[in-house]
C-alpha cells in the first residue's frame, strides 16, 4: 500500500481543533512518540528522497515500531511497511551494519483522528512547532499527487482562521534545520 500526506504548520491550534470538531473529528488523548530515523549511508540531506528507502524506529507506549518508507511520487507519498521489533536498540545495529546511519532524532506529542477515509494527525513537535498531517492509504498504482490535491482542497476548506502553511517537508528534514539554526 501507498501512505499519501500533507502536512501543515499550524498557526493557530485553538482554531484547528474547533474546525476539527465542527467537521465531527474527534482527537484522541495526545501520545509521546520518540522516532530515530535511519538513512542509507550513501544519501545526503539534500539529495532528493524519491526512490530511496528510508528507516525509522519509534518507540510508543513501550512498543517498537520499525518502518521502512520509499517515497514514490515525492517526499510525502510513499510505500510503506511496518512491523514491531522487541529490542530497539538491536534493531538499530542490524541497520547500521547493513549501512544505514542514524540522521535525527524525531519527539512528538501526537493526537490522531478519522474522517472517513481521512487519517489526521495533530503533532507538537519538539524543536519545530505544531503541525496536522492528513493521511490517505491507497492502491500503490493511484497517483500520490492527485490524492495531495484533494487532501489539500479538504484542509483549506477549513478555513482562513485554522492558518495553515503548507510544507513539503518531512519532520526529520524540519527537526533538521530547527537543530541547525539554534
Amino acid at each position: 500500500m501507498q501512505e499519501i500526506e500533507v502536512k501543515y504548520r499550524a498557526g493557530d491550534v485553538a482554531a484547528l481543533e474547533k474546525a476539527l470538531a465542527a467537521r465531527g473529528v474527534l482527537l484522541s488523548l495526545p501520545v509521546l512518540q520518540d522516532d530515530q530515523a535511519f538513512a542509507p549511508a550513501s544519501w545526503s540531506y539534500g539529495d532528493s528522497k524519491v526512490g530511496i528507502a528510508f528507516a525509522r524506529l519509534r518507540t510508543q507506549d513501550g512498543v517498537h515500531l520499525f518502518t521502512v518508507k520509499q517515497p514514490v511520487d515525492n517526499e510525502m507519498a510513499c510505500l510503506e511497511h511496518e512491523t514491531t521489533v522487541a529490542d530497539r536498540e538491536e534493531m538499530a545495529r542490524a541497520l547500521q551494519l547493513m549501512g544505514w546511519r542514524p540522521t535525527v532524532r524525531i519527539v512528538k506529542r501526537r493526537r490522531t483522528g478519522r474522517l472517513g477515509e481521512i487519517g489526521i494527525c495533530v503533532d507538537e513537535v519538539e524543536h519545530a512547532g505544531c503541525f496536522v498531517e492528513l493521511e490517505r492509504v491507497v492502491r500503490p498504482q493511484e497517483s500520490g499527487e492527485a490524492v495531495q490535491a484533494e487532501l489539500d482542497e479538504w484542509a483549506r476548506s477549513l478555513g482562513e482562521e485554522v492558518g495553515l502553511e503548507r510544507t513539503s517537508d518531512t519532520y526529520d528534514s524540519l527537526v533538521r534545520a530547527a537543530l541547525s539554526h539554534a
